[in-house]
Parts: structure tokens; sequence; C-alpha cells
């Protein structure tokens, strides 16, 4: 089963990649995510960075999307083309805006990529227009109170294939703290409101989840992000310099040699 037919399908778990190096990424390719999401938006990440990092999710065949820093046609199109199974347009509140989005993800008629598949045609001896644009995948994130507001009207676009709610980002909007485990009734049932209306127009819907993947599961999402590079080896030193520090006061501190 292809890769867009299966995250359509069934909930798939995927891992944010921030730091701009190919070896991170060949690390988290191998760790057992559905895919990947690199971040050009607030990772460390630079465009020059892309095609490096795609290289090295592609050694193990890795789908792999990119979070473009906004909803500029031309950054869109340049991460298509460099090889990324789709693409994570941010800050996309209204219609018009999915319609941008989406129409940078696929040639004509579908939209108005421009020809030049560069890395996307490698390995895909027939790739055509056509078969670029039933492969890719465009994510909008909804992440305003407008954006939840119309989302309906989003979700409606054509191309459009998924929503990533920004939890963070959606509170913010609604002048609360930008936390990822809100529990404010309001924000919760603008979530609630944006899950509802992808489930109904058939569309993925997903988040980051952290710790917290089975409360997103029964709320309806399928596209979870589930770890960071960054947060990852953060958390591991961590862990290691604490187990450390505790083993060493548990034996009674450095042991002596004459």
């Amino acid at each position: 089963m292809a890769f867009k037919e299966t995250w359509a399908s069934e909930p798939t778990y995927g891992a944010l990649c921030s730091i701009p190096s190919g070896y991170t990424v060949e690390l988290m390719a191998y760790a057992g995510f559905d895919w990947l999401y690199i971040d050009l938006e607030h990772g460390a990440a630079e465009t020059a960075d892309l095609i490096p990092m795609l290289q090295a999710a592609s050694i193990n065949r890795m789908p792999t999307f990119v979070r473009v820093p906004w909803n500029d046609p031309g950054v869109i199109m340049r991460a298509l083309d460099s090889g990324a199974a789709g693409v994570v347009v941010p800050m996309v509140s209204d219609a018009e805006q999915a319609k941008r989005a989406a129409g940078a993800c696929r040639y004509p008629p579908d939209g108005y990529r421009s020809w030049g598949p560069l890395r996307a045609a490698l390995g895909v001896p027939d790739y055509t227009p056509k078969v670029g644009n039933a492969s890719v995948i465009c994510v909008v994130m909804i992440e305003t109170v407008e954006g939840a507001e119309r989302v309906d009207e989003i979700v409606s676009v054509p191309g459009v294939d998924g929503v990533f709610i920004g939890v963070a980002d959606l509170a913010l909007s609604a002048g609360l703290p930008p936390a990822l485990d809100s529990r404010v009734p309001e924000h919760v049932a603008r979530i609630e409101r944006i899950i509802a209306s992808c489930n109904k127009h058939g569309k993925v819907v997903g988040t980051f989840s952290g710790l917290d993947t089975r409360r997103w599961l029964d709320l309806g999402m399928r596209m979870l992000m589930v770890a960071g590079d960054a947060g990852q080896i953060s958390s591991g030193a961590r862990q290691a310099i604490d187990a450390a520090k505790e083993s060493a006061r548990s034996s009674g501190g450095v042991a002596k040699h004459s």
C-alpha cells in the first residue's frame, strides 16, 4: 500500500526533525516512526539544509513532510521538488489561504505547481504531472481562532489532504497561554470542532501528541507526532546524568582508589 493510502486510512506516528543534520535525520528514520517532519518554520534547519536531510531520510525510504516557514508557493514547490512526500503549511485561516497552499502542491490543471521535480522523480521512471498530483500530500495548519471558525470552508478546498492542529498557537490566538495540554473548555471545544469537521469531510487530522497519544486517538486524530530530535537528545542527556548521580549517591559517593 502506498504511503498516502496508509496515512489516510489508519493512525500513523511521526517525529519532528528540527536539527539541521543528515545524521540526526538518519537516526530518527531508523527509530521506527511512520514518517518524519522536517521543520523549516521553528527548527534550526534552513532551505539549504533540506536536500541533505531528505537524502538521509531516503536511505530507508522514510516518507518525510516539510513544514515550510509560511504559505509561500515558491518554498512549497522547492520542498516538493527536493523530494518531500508532502508539506505542512502554517497559519491557514481561510479558504483562500488553503487554495494558495493546495494549488502550489499540484501541477495544472489541478494547481499551478511549476514543472521541475528534481529529486521528486528519482526512482520513479514513470513520473508525470498526474503521478505527482496523486502522490503529494498537502497538510494545512489550523492554529488561529479564525481558522477554527472557518474549518469547514478550509477542509472543503480541493487538494487539501489533511489538517495539523497547532494547539499552542491556537491557544495563543485566543488569548490563552500557549500550552500543548491546555484543558480550558473553549480551547478544547475549538480543537474538537476542527477534528469533527475533518472527519466529516474525510480529511486526516493530527497534532503533536507527546505522551497524550491515547487522548488524541480517542478524539479522532490519525496523524500523531510523538517525539522530536532535539527533545529526545535533551531528555535522554538529562536522564543519563540524573541516573549517574543517583547511582553515585546510592553507593555512598565516589569510590576511592589506593
